[in-house]
């Protein structure tokens, strides 16, 4: 199984829009993240974790030319608004591209861009649009996502539902304050962890660093990676500061999975 960070920043990504601060200003590559999405290869098949706004020139960067299914975390907009990108999938496959995740996540996106779901909205002729099927899921209820076996798993996230998932040895958790004690069960034996981790200080709805390094040490994944990063911390200085087994991730970042 091989993991690929499309884009690991914040919502504001970075640089921020006139921001002067030494990681807007950073000639470091991987200081310039875009928002937060992977990309899970496994078994030959290619799923797409979040369509984030840049979703187009991360999938380039990458090389990828194939999508089989996607799965959304939540519906807020550094994870939703790259939809109409999967467009270029729909008229290379002969069925809909499968899209998974929350109810209320998918009930967001076909409200939020109605025109994709509503048979009412045709293309017109030499034109066209996502073809996109809906498959809400259920916490703790495995499915089958391109063949994969994939766990979802519910956390908080302000007001909101998000959901992590688990494939096999790697689990991937994103715009979450918390991983409450019942869900350890089901993040043990994990050789790669993904969490978020906005800042240092503390934040009422994301994990900080230092919140996201101490679930790193109780959970016991061999190696635990950082993503939804902001300006506020440079690539070299937060990986300087992390504990062995805990690093930053970045844009572009490839991890073999065991």
């Amino acid at each position: 199984m091989r993991l690929t960070f499309l884009g690991t920043g914040t919502s504001f990504g970075v640089p921020q829009i006139g921001c002067s601060c030494a990681v807007c200003r950073s000639s470091d590559p991987r200081d310039k993240r875009t928002r937060s999405g992977a990309i899970i290869e496994d078994a030959g098949s290619t799923i797409l974790i979040d369509t984030p706004p840049e979703l187009r020139l991360q999938l380039l960067a990458g090389g990828f030319s194939a999508i089989d299914a996607v799965v959304y975390t939540h519906e807020h907009a550094d994870h939703i608004n790259g939809i109409d990108d999967l467009r270029i999938f729909s008229v290379r496959r002969p069925l809909p591209l499968p899209i998974y995740g929350p109810a209320e996540t998918l009930e967001r996106v076909r409200a939020s861009f109605n025109y994709i779901f509503d048979d009412a909205v045709r293309p017109y002729e030499g034109t066209s649009k996502p073809r996109l099927s809906l498959h809400p899921t259920e916490p703790g209820q495995p499915v089958r996502v391109a063949g994969v076996e994939v766990l979802p798993l519910s956390f908080q996230h302000g007001h909101l539902r998000v959901f992590g998932y688990r494939f096999g040895g790697m689990a991937y958790i994103t715009d979450v304050k918390a991983i409450p004690e019942s869900a350890h069960g089901q993040l043990r034996g994990l050789d790669v962890l993904v969490l978020n981790a906005l800042w240092w200080r503390p934040h009422p709805t994301h994990l900080s660093i230092s919140e996201a390094v101490d679930t790193a040490r109780l959970l016991g994944a061999r190696r635990t990676y950082l993503t939804h990063l902001t300006h506020e911390t440079g690539h070299s200085d937060l990986e300087e500061k992390l504990p062995p087994g805990v690093f930053p991730a970045f844009d572009g970042l490839t991890v073999e999975v065991a």
